[in-house]
């Protein structure tokens, strides 16, 4: 089945940390490229960052020095690592997946609430 599963939101403290997991399955994972877009409310979907299987990374300006995206291919496996947040960061995050020569995302995961309150 090809799927993506996102785990690991939750409720954090401003300041605080919090490490997203992506789970794939069904994708060639070898070259696909891994992302994470987020949807706060009332606000359209945006990107956050990606990296791309030679583990080359981009970051939105809004969350650079702060996230740190990785990729294990022994467990297909990607993560999203989230430091210092802010309650701005407070959104529904996404797991992409899309083919090498694809601009856009061509897979998507249900999505992980991560909200940063006090």
């Amino acid at each position: 089945q090809v799927q993506l599963v996102e785990s690991g939101g939750g409720l954090v403290q401003p300041g605080g940390s919090l490490r997203l997991t992506c789970a794939t399955s069904g994708i060639n994972f070898s070259v696909a490229i891994l992302g994470w877009y987020r949807q706060a409310p009332g606000k359209e979907r945006e990107f956050v960052a990606e990296i791309n299987s030679s583990g080359v990374t981009t970051y939105a300006d809004s969350v650079k020095g702060r996230f740190t995206l990785s990729r294990t291919s022994a467990k297909n496996i990607g993560y999203l690592q989230m430091n210092n947040v802010k309650p701005e960061d407070t959104a529904v995050y996404y797991c992409t997946s899309r083919g090498p020569l694809n601009d856009r995302p061509d897979l998507w995961g249900q999505g992980t609430q991560v909200t940063v309150s006090s």
